[in-house]
């Protein structure tokens, strides 16, 4: 007995596939039809004698409409089609919404920023067009995102940042339905966003994650990726590429300095094109950097920042001989000048900034500082003389 798989039925298929026009795996087109309740023989039969075959091995497009013909399915009885889960009869009755695109824009180009290390290979890889996933590990505050904005900005590029946490999932990066104005509506994620767009995805932190992030292994691949819960077929637009962003090679923290860095699978991180290995910047690039950075905030104390940067210079160095445990990255000299501007005194703008570190090491480092700038003692010599003045003008006077 032979059962007639019809052209209704292969709409079936394409309608749940939302009426996609690319090509499509071999494999989904069976995954999608068994979830309708027909029979794989009946559906492989099908894709053999009516859909078209695509250039790429193993890929294939729907037929055009019209198509009709019998096709025999070794005599195994054909289901009725099953019921549709409440998603797949949300999938047919709207189109997936991406609901809102704001977060996916061309950066601004920052006056402040300065070219350096390997902002010409970012350039370089986004200039191309090709899909390159990259890795850049780094020391905090040395300007890896910073990087990376800037050349999408330079190249003019569509940006897209994701933050990840602990808690980062399936949902919140390929997306979920929500609801929204009363109406349960599937909301695409910012990676899917961002793959439609031919935009550049930042994954930022990428070693926070856990391996709930695993849903990302498929999209590192550049291939068309489905999303599960509304058979929908996501195909990369040209230009889409993943650069992340970690303090770790994705082996957790051995020294403890970043005690959240998690072990990334050695399966997922192989996915990864190249790595770049993100270094502080050279004390002439530091140099220009804080002195951007003093303009913006209006400090003119150029001597100062000759001191910041010989005095952070000598840190890493000890960093490195492994005699302190700390080191002052090119953000905290950024965040020193900028405390600068309100308070316009050297000592009490370090103090504040560095006052995170334990009381050793803050200590240990406001001494250092002392050395480098002679004017720093005179400096606080000068404060505790203003305070001494100022309680005893206090003490002259009635207090209500």
């Amino acid at each position: 007995m032979k059962n007639t798989l019809t052209k209704t039925n292969i709409a079936s298929i394409h309608q749940a596939m939302d009426s996609t026009k690319a090509p499509v795996k071999k494999g989904l087109i069976v995954d999608v039809g068994e979830s309708l309740g027909f029979a794989r023989s009946s559906i492989h039969h099908a894709i053999n004698s009516i859909f078209l075959k695509a250039s790429k091995r193993g890929y294939y497009t729907f037929p055009i409409s019209g198509v009709t013909g019998e096709l025999p399915t070794s005599n195994i009885p054909v289901s009725a089609p099953a019921a549709l889960t409440p998603a797949q009869n949300f999938k047919l009755a709207t189109t997936v919404a991406s609901v809102v695109d704001d977060e996916i824009h061309i950066p601004r180009v920052d006056p402040t920023y300065v070219k350096w290390g390997e902002f010409k290979t970012v350039s370089d890889i986004l200039a191309s067009g090709i899909f390159f996933p990259l890795y850049i590990e780094g020391m905090s505050g040395n300007g890896k995102t910073f990087m990376v904005e800037q050349a999408c900005a330079k190249a003019k590029r569509e940006y897209i940042r994701v933050q990840i946490s602990p808690e980062t999932d399936e949902d919140d990066l390929i997306g979920g339905f929500r609801l929204i104005n009363g109406e349960t509506i599937y909301q695409k994620g910012p990676v899917v966003k961002a793959m439609e767009r031919g935009a550049v995805l930042l994954v930022d932190e990428i070693d926070r994650s856990t391996n709930k992030i695993m849903c990302l292994q498929g999209v590192l691949e550049g291939n068309p990726v489905l999303l599960k819960k509304t058979g929908e077929v996501i195909t990369p637009a040209r230009g889409f590429t993943v650069i992340a962003t970690a303090n770790t090679k994705g082996r957790g923290s051995d020294d403890g300095r970043y005690t959240a860095a998690s072990i990334i699978d050695d399966a997922f991180l192989e996915r990864f094109v190249a790595t770049i290995e993100q270094e502080y910047p050279a004390a002439n690039t530091e140099k220009k950097i804080l002195v951007k950075h003093a303009e913006k905030y209006e400090v003119n104390d150029a001597e100062f920042i000759d001191k910041l940067v010989a005095w952070s210079n000598v840190i890493r160095k000890t960093f490195e001989d492994e005699a302190v445990d700390e080191v002052i990255s090119t953000r905290r000299l950024c965040h020193i000048v900028k405390s600068h501007s309100i308070f316009a005194n050297r000592m009490k703008s370090i103090e504040m900034c560095i006052n995170r570190f334990d009381s050793e090491t803050k200590d240990a480092f406001l001494d250092l500082y002392t050395k480098i700038d002679e004017s720093a003692n005179l400096e606080e010599f000068t404060q505790e003389d203003e305070t001494i003045e100022n309680v005893k003008y206090n003490s002259m006077v009635d207090v209500p």
